[in-house]
């Protein structure tokens, strides 16, 4: 396995976050049979870092002053998403553009109620984001699957085949992760072009989560969406959660240019009664600067070396095979060519190597014979994995 020696102390450092109501590592045994103990956990998208300085020093600011009423206006939380889109992916956007949500998972779920109506079809590229097919069909609605086909290794478009499936669904809305959740693409400007017409093409309202737009690997560009086609029937969804690790600020940014969109959106969350939080809207503040764009240029180096390290170490498997991250820190590994069966490889990854990581078929179709890593932790997680999961399957060597 390589060695790799650049530590960077914010990432390296330790942190157990055992016994903190924390999902990831308190939630794995329930769920997946791996005890805190010894396991790791590498399956909710959080990372074991902690934010940048000048996101505790904002919580700081609130402990000091130790009153947490009701915030005012968003306004300068607005202002600082449209800096950070400005500066960071040349997107000149409007403060007046953007809602204020609890996440984007709240986030879809009022897209969905403001722009399908029960029974419509909402289009999904699977494999994809599980929570999005969860919103939909908890909202009475029908998940229609464009299966995204994965050709020498990196996942593709068909758009002929997808408008065959399209056509007669009753689709009213479509879904795009961009870059990709869970396999990791960065889509072209061409491609997204594609999708756009694609969209325009079947009346679709298009809806277009970048959640992970800043985290991009050396030699590629995420493109915003925004920037590709026009403003009509266009719904942009970002956050600082998780750029920043704080997704527990349920703090989102849905950005919509379209005047009838907007006003369709707005009085669908006002109907719902939501408000922003206190703590999201000052942690997303303070994120949004130039000491949290530093941070982040430092937390990319990092997780290009912990890529490298995971893709080499499971490829190494013979059978296994990931698919090379160009965005994301969400590894997507096929254990297809082993010949088992997801219940042994789900055996061998959870009883044997004592990881716990999503299961692929949760992500719709195409996940058959996947599991997804979380490779945002120590790099001695990440070799500890490594050699955990190739004792796992050493058998097969």
């Amino acid at each position: 396995m390589p060695q790799d020696h650049a530590a960077d102390p914010r990432f390296d450092a330790p942190i157990d976050r055992r016994g903190t109501n924390c999902m990831k590592w308190d939630g794995m045994e329930a769920l997946y049979g791996v005890p805190p103990s010894d396991g790791i956990a590498m399956w909710v998208a959080d990372m074991d870092f902690r934010p940048p300085q000048v996101v505790s020093d904002a919580v700081a600011r609130l402990h000091e002053h130790g009153v947490y009423g009701y915030p005012g206006a968003d306004d300068a939380h607005r202002e600082a998403v449209a800096w950070w889109m400005r500066e960071r992916h040349g997107w000149a956007l409007r403060p007046e553009w953007i809602f204020t949500t609890h996440g984007l998972v709240n986030g879809t779920g009022v897209c969905v109620d403001a722009f399908t109506l029960p029974g419509d079809g909402v289009v999904l590229f699977t494999p994809v984001y599980h929570a999005f097919a969860r919103v939909i069909r908890a909202a009475g609605r029908q998940v229609v699957e464009c299966e995204l086909p994965l050709e020498d290794g990196r996942y593709v478009c068909d758009f002929d085949a997808w408008d065959a499936e399209v056509a007669g669904s009753g689709a009213s809305m479509m879904i795009l992760c961009s870059p990709h959740n869970p396999n990791g693409r960065v889509w072209s400007r061409a491609e997204l072009e594609g999708f756009a017409a694609f969209a325009r093409r079947h009346g679709l309202v298009l809806v277009s989560d970048e959640i992970h737009h800043d985290l991009v690997y050396p030699g590629h560009t995420h493109v915003p969406m925004a920037n590709v086609t026009g403003p009509e029937g266009l719904v942009t969804m970002t956050a600082t959660t998780k750029t920043f690790n704080i997704a527990g600020a349920h703090t989102g940014n849905v950005t919509i240019e379209d005047p009838g969109l907007r006003q369709r959106f707005a009085r669908r969350k006002g109907a719902l009664g939501l408000s922003p939080s206190l703590f999201g809207l000052e942690m997303a503040r303070a994120a949004y600067s130039p000491e949290g764009a530093e941070w982040v240029d430092a937390l990319m180096r990092y997780l290009d070396r912990n890529r490298r390290i995971f893709d080499e170490g499971v490829n190494a498997i013979p059978g296994v095979g990931s698919v090379a991250l160009e965005a994301t820190y969400l590894s997507w590994v096929d254990f297809g060519g082993t010949g088992m069966s997801h219940e042994e490889v789900a055996r061998r990854v959870e009883g044997d190597a004592r990881i716990a990581a999503n299961h692929g078929p949760t992500f719709g179709r195409g996940g058959e014979s996947f599991l997804r890593f979380n490779i945002a932790t120590t790099r001695a997680n990440v070799e500890r994995a490594v050699e955990r999961l190739q004792a796992a399957f050493s058998d097969l060597q």
